[in-house]
């Protein structure tokens, strides 16, 4: 099983060294997605990739979240990989959870294992701003009723993804919305989803969402609106659908 583990990273000076050295303790094949940085990540990126050897993709300007997701899943495709975990660079998400990941993918019973940071109240270290975890708990449950699964964390970006199983999807979305397109097209194509533990750890209480939706109610109406889309796609009939996602 080969696994690759994709990074997407924006301005991470601070945390961005440690947390690809702890990354590479646990597991050497790293793929980072500078998503144009304009700060000293890009210098770092450089003095590390020489000793640590990980592939690196980058961006001359910023081009999203949902962006940088699908240039993992095409990148662990070209280059053979079975599985691909995703994570963030701002310490919210422990490498030390990267065997957790791993044994679940080796089950071999799943195609999506998703992070879930209220699946046991044990592992919440922190207690998130209200606005977001009001948004995830709304949609989490929305996305439940109306695809009928049972996620209890629809954000967390910390997940093993079965790399065939990801081509089979189509996924557009550039920004934050990418994961209600992820479980809609999941569901419609009947995909294993299953959940593990991992801590809850907010550490940039001040993070910017652009695009206006820092203000609450105008990012639960895109996200709502984007899961509404990918939901009306999926139910017309395969010829209106247009091809699948290629990265």
């Amino acid at each position: 099983m080969r696994t690759l583990i994709a990074i997407p990273v924006f301005n991470e000076a601070p945390t961005v060294e440690q947390v690809l050295r702890t990354v590479h303790g646990y597991h050497p094949n790293i793929l980072i997605i500078d998503d144009g940085s304009t700060d000293d990540t890009p210098a770092i990126l450089d003095r590390l990739r020489p000793e640590l050897g990980f592939d690196l993709i980058r961006h001359e300007a910023n081009a999203g979240y949902g962006r940088a997701m699908r240039e993992a899943y095409a990148r662990a495709h070209r280059d053979g990989y079975d599985w691909v975990i995703t994570m963030d660079c701002d310490e919210q998400h422990e490498p030390a959870s990267i065997p957790d990941f791993l044994a679940a993918a080796a089950r071999d019973d799943l195609d999506i294992v998703s992070g879930s940071r209220y699946l046991d109240e044990r592992f919440a270290a922190d207690r998130p701003p209200e606005d977001r975890r009001a948004i995830n708990a709304t949609l989490t449950r929305e996305i439940n009723e109306r695809l009928g699964l049972k996620l209890t964390d629809a954000f967390c970006g910390f997940k093993a993804h079965r790399v065939p199983a990801m081509r089979r999807l189509h996924l557009t979305d550039d920004g934050y919305a990418f994961p209600m397109q992820l479980w809609a097209e999941a569901a419609a194509k009947n995909l294993r989803i299953g959940e593990i533990p991992v801590r809850l750890i907010y550490k940039d209480l001040n993070r910017t969402f652009g695009d206006g939706l820092d203000i609450p109610t105008a990012r639960l109406r895109h996200y709502r609106e984007v899961l509404d889309a990918a939901i009306a796609r999926n139910q017309q009939p395969a010829c209106c659908r247009g091809p699948r996602c290629d990265g």
